[in-house]
């Protein structure tokens, strides 16, 4: 693939992930006593509520913002794979040891189901694997570098 077409696919890729954290971020933050609450019906988190409560959208508005920063870009990228297969995960467990569960998310993903959600998350661990291998190509992101013979 051309470096050219690497680049953009990462900036797509990368945008995308700013837009879903933000996003997400800003949802829980607007209703917040109301995300607090479903955090603290999930039995994994309950006696952890009120630190999740604050901890998932600070985290998600920082991963963001790491996307955006080119210096972070790398960095940004494997905190997102890892925040969305913990996400990943917990719905994983969720939907085979556990009753029904209020989605925590909030905005338009909360309308999506279990499943829904699970195979939405699988999809943008994916695209995080794609953004790490694409960064991977050193020489798409820095000058080539000068040997000096003697």
């Amino acid at each position: 693939m051309k470096d050219t077409y690497k680049k953009i696919l990462l900036e797509i890729i990368c945008m995308l992930f700013v837009l879903l954290l933000v996003y997400a971020a800003v949802s829980k933050l607007l209703v917040f006593d109301e995300f607090k609450i479903q955090i603290g019906q999930s039995p994994m988190l309950t006696s952890f509520s009120g630190t999740v409560a604050w901890m998932i959208p600070t985290v998600e508005i920082i991963i963001a913002l790491m996307l955006v920063i080119p210096r972070f870009r790398l960095p940004g990228l494997y905190a997102s794979f890892t925040l969305m297969v913990m996400f990943t995960a917990y719905i994983f467990i969720i939907l085979n040891f556990s009753d029904d569960i209020p989605c925590s998310c909030g905005g338009v993903l909360e309308k999506l189901g279990w499943t829904e959600h699970l195979i939405f998350n699988m999809a943008y661990v994916a695209l995080a694997v794609i953004g790490i291998l694409l960064m991977g190509d050193q020489n798409m992101y820095t000058a080539p570098k000068k040997y000096v013979t003697a």
